[in-house]
């Protein structure tokens, strides 16, 4: 549905993206990931047409984003990240205008905004004035007008900014729904986004893709070892690490918090996928010293993140 090959955008002498690529299929959610200054409302912006790529290709539904601007814009709904409303305009009223410009007929856009509305929970505001309206609904308004005729591809650039935790909540849940009939694009920063909302992770930094994979297999390439939370109940925690790093296959060992008086919890990690769960319980219980909890954790999103933009950036062909 989607396809970016090896695109590279100026602005003057300064590269914002360096030889991006990547694929989309069609009815994924697809979280775009990176610091902020990384290239991702410039990728989105040269896929909604707003800007040209200085080299490269990239193609939405099988139109070229230059060649058949007009053809991709058809087929692309965007919410960018300053959302374009009128605020003297009520819900209904604006979007009908939306409808309008988008093309539909006058006697469609009675029933397309009525079941826009109704996809964003808009019903309730509908007679509302845009400007009167709290930021989450100015949100979903958003992306009603992004919807509105019906894209085969939705480009949503950093849709939960400034909200507050119940109006995220809600519009993850929103986005989670738009998936399968159509293709939905999430640029965002905020790393719970991704693993919340998305099936698959691009990560950009320094203009460069760095990886494209699922969560769960971008944590199964690059955890080389076990991560091990251990709690133990104890007198010395000096005396403690010693041992935990003294079991064969620990690389490292450090006191993470102390949970209570005299209850500490440890983080041990292995220098392999060995599972060493069973050895460092030994040790413990030979010690006499009382084994509360015992489990392996597994990298966050959070952790993979980081990994990826402290690194240089890799060849994309291997990770997609």
């Amino acid at each position: 549905m989607i396809e970016v090959d090896g695109v590279t955008k100026y602005y003057g002498p300064f590269p914002a993206i360096k030889d991006v690529s990547f694929r989309v299929e069609k009815g994924e959610i697809v979280g775009f990931l990176g610091p902020n200054g990384a290239g991702k409302t410039t990728t989105m912006k040269i896929l909604t047409c707003f800007h040209p790529p200085t080299f490269g290709k990239a193609k939405v539904a099988g139109f070229d984003v230059v060649e058949d601007s007009l053809e991709v814009r058809k087929r692309v709904g965007y919410l960018p990240e300053t959302v374009p409303l009128y605020t003297d305009q009520t819900v209904r009223s604006y979007l009908n205008f939306i409808a309008e410009v988008r093309g539909l007929d006058r006697s469609q856009r009675k029933k397309r905004v009525g079941e826009v509305m109704e996809e964003c929970g808009l019903e309730e505001v509908r007679e509302k004035l845009i400007g009167k309206l709290s930021k989450g609904y100015r949100q979903r308004v958003g992306i009603a007008q992004a919807l509105i005729h019906k894209p085969e591809v939705l480009i949503l650039d950093e849709p939960t900014i400034g909200l507050d935790p119940r109006q995220i909540i809600e519009i993850r849940h929103l986005i989670r729904g738009l998936a399968g009939e159509r293709t939905v694009i999430v640029s965002t920063h905020i790393l719970p986004e991704v693993s919340m909302v998305c099936n698959r992770a691009l990560i950009i930094n320094q203009g460069r893709i760095v990886a494209a994979d699922t969560p769960e297999n971008l944590t199964a390439r690059l955890q080389k070892g076990m991560r091990i939370h251990i709690q133990v109940r104890d007198s010395d925690p000096r005396e403690v690490k010693r041992v935990l790093e003294s079991t064969e296959g620990v690389s490292r060992a450090y006191v993470d918090k102390e949970i209570s008086q005299g209850v500490h919890r440890y983080v041990v990690e292995s220098s392999d996928r060995t599972d060493i769960r069973g050895k460092l319980a030994r040790k413990v219980v030979e010690r006499g010293w009382d084994l509360l909890e015992l489990h392996s954790v597994e990298m966050s999103l959070e952790d993979i993140f980081l990994q990826l933009v402290t690194e240089e950036p890799v060849e994309t062909e291997t990770l997609s």
